[in-house]
């Protein structure tokens, strides 16, 4: 059954949405990962504008992370003080970046610019996945890395605006947890995603934060930022398309229920192979798309 986006001004299979929506719910379920930097490049295989993918994309986050933040909330693994400074800094990404998606969208490269920040992103995350996955068959034992070495150093000392996170055990200059927001704000306005594959690594090895707290906290500044983002798009850009997002959402709360009843049969290092691995692909066939010559240079299109 097709189904018309008014905002897209295309139509789609409902169902191919749906599945969409399904399968990368079951992949956050599963391996616990946000699906924004994986459905964001599958819309764009389906033929979506990459401008209202993006947008799109960022109300779904919205949905798919309230209720996992409220249960982190019910564990007491949320850090508010520290979530609201990262807002601050996430809230003037977020502007910023609308600036500079509006910018490229008047110029007419918003969709160059997607896909080549998505088959660098992917390409870096997934060889990263990957080269890890693949030590791990043959090194055993913990990680020698140290958490919250970056404090302890010369120029984070030296900052102003140090404030202390109760909750986090930790004194800082309140610059560094709002730069890190700024990031994900960058990111959530102009690729659409929640950042927390970056905002996670960066709060526990740079602020040096719990792993525990570092999942609640993270995703509650997300859901705002995104929330926040969200408006922006729909106000400025106007590349939010709710029907799009409806159908990503059913999906999506399907999938994620699957994959957390499916999460106990997966694991380990082929798990984590197999999720690098498709990351890979899509980079590459997001770069095959971008630098092979196409068979017809113009195309007229009537909508």
């Amino acid at each position: 059954m097709y189904i018309y986006l008014p905002i897209a001004e295309m139509s789609v299979p409902a169902e191919a949405i749906l599945a969409l929506g399904v399968f990368v719910g079951f992949l956050s379920g599963v391996f616990g990962v946000g699906g924004g930097f994986l459905s964001t490049p599958f819309m764009i295989f389906l033929g979506i504008p990459p401008a209202v993918a993006v947008g799109t994309q960022a109300s779904q986050l919205v949905a798919s992370g309230v209720s996992g933040v409220l249960g982190h909330l019910k564990k007491g693994n949320v850090d508010i003080k520290m979530g609201i400074v990262m807002l601050g800094g996430g809230f003037i990404g977020s502007i910023i970046g609308i600036f500079i998606f509006k910018m490229l969208k008047h110029f007419g490269q918003i969709d160059l610019v997607i896909s080549a920040l998505y088959v660098i992103l992917l390409g870096v995350i997934g060889g990263m996945m990957l080269f890890e996955s693949i030590l791990s068959f043959f090194k055993k034992g913990g990680s020698d890395k140290k958490t919250g070495d970056f404090l302890s150093g010369k120029f984070a000392s030296k900052l102003p605006y140090k404030m202390k996170f109760e909750q986090s055990k930790i004194y800082v200059s309140a610059l560094i947890p709002a730069f890190i927001g700024f990031v994900g704000g960058l990111l959530v306005s102009i690729m659409g995603i929640g950042g927390g594959f970056l905002l996670v690594p960066a709060m526990i090895y740079i602020l040096g934060m719990s792993p525990l707290l570092v999942a609640g906290t993270s995703l509650f500044q997300i859901i705002f930022t995104t929330a926040f983002s969200t408006v922006l798009h729909a106000v400025a850009n106007h590349t939010v398309d709710l029907v799009l997002s409806v159908l990503l959402i059913v999906g999506g709360v399907i999938g994620v229920r699957v994959g957390l009843a499916m999460a106990k049969y997966f694991g380990g290092v082929g798990a984590r192979i197999f999720l690098s691995l498709m990351i890979v692909i899509i980079a590459i066939k997001m770069a095959f798309g971008l630098l092979v010559e196409p068979e017809d240079y113009f195309s007229v299109v009537v909508r």
